[in-house]
């Protein structure tokens, strides 16, 4: 679990304790609540972000902001949370979690109202945080948010930005695409025709997210070289390097004449996982 380098004493035995919590939220050892059944959308997307939001509050007290530990805390918790609107109670048996995908975000919010107390937030800091979680929704308007203060805004624009940048900058993003697909199938989404159209359609997705950062959200990816040159001594924002990699192999892949592009994703042999699923 890592706890964040930060210069305000986080209580780090509650935050452990909230990671823990998810974790095994996320492999079904909470009654009532079944595990984590959508392949995209899964507990190494949540840590991933959690990682990518402690780094960019890293990044952000190196150059001068400051947060304080309840704030820290409060927005970390949104960070684990914010996709739990995709798990199933245990009396739901039809299909997956996927077909909650239009309303994960409310019912994230809801999860954190209901077990707040389980993850050491104070009853005062649960709109805060649940404004927070709401601030990941891609397909809202952050305007339309009651956060209440200016400093819960900018908190929630953290996470919105480390939500993309975990997902964008994932070594396997490219072929988990693939099973964003059929999410998007089991919720009744017709965004895309095949799974080959997605992922054709994923470079201009690239371009929306560029516009929401620097737009909407004010940039966040910004800390993160001030992060990666205070720990580890590399003046480079290594999360932007992995996304342009991917972005550009996948133009060279879909560039590619002749064949299925899906040949050339072979990380974690996620494509062989998926054409024996669902082929």
């Amino acid at each position: 679990m890592i706890v964040p380098h930060l210069s305000v004493d986080v209580d780090v035995i509650a935050m452990r304790g909230a990671f823990e919590r998810t974790v095994a939220l996320y492999q079904g050892a909470w009654a009532g609540i079944k595990g984590c059944n959508t392949d995209y959308h899964d507990l190494k997307h949540v840590t991933d972000c959690y990682l990518a939001l402690v780094r960019l509050l890293h990044g952000a007290c190196e150059t001068g902001v400051t947060v304080t530990a309840r704030q820290v805390h409060q927005v970390l918790v949104a960070a684990l949370l914010h996709d739990s609107g995709y798990l199933q109670y245990g009396e739901d048996s039809v299909g997956t979690g996927a077909k909650f995908t239009l309303s994960h975000v409310r019912r994230s919010m809801d999860f954190l109202e209901r077990y707040h107390d389980r993850f050491d937030l104070r009853p005062s800091e649960v709109h805060a945080c649940m404004t927070m979680i709401h601030s990941t929704d891609l397909n809202g308007a952050l305007a339309g948010i009651p956060f209440p203060d200016s400093a819960t805004k900018w908190l929630g624009k953290m996470l919105a930005g480390a939500d993309v940048l975990a997902q964008l900058a994932d070594r396997t993003y490219l072929e988990k695409l693939l099973f964003l697909y059929f999410e998007l199938e089991e919720a009744r989404l017709p965004e895309y025709r095949d799974e080959l159209d997605l992922l054709q359609q994923s470079i201009h997705f690239y371009q929306r997210i560029n516009a929401r950062l620097k737009n909407q959200l004010g940039a966040p990816d910004r800390f993160m070289r001030h992060h990666f040159k205070a720990r580890w001594d590399i003046d480079e924002d290594l999360y932007r390097r992995a996304i342009d990699n991917q972005r550009r192999y996948l133009r060279q892949v879909l560039k590619t004449g002749g064949g299925d592009p899906r040949d050339y994703l072979r990380r974690a042999n996620i494509v062989q996982k998926i054409r024996s699923r669902y082929n």
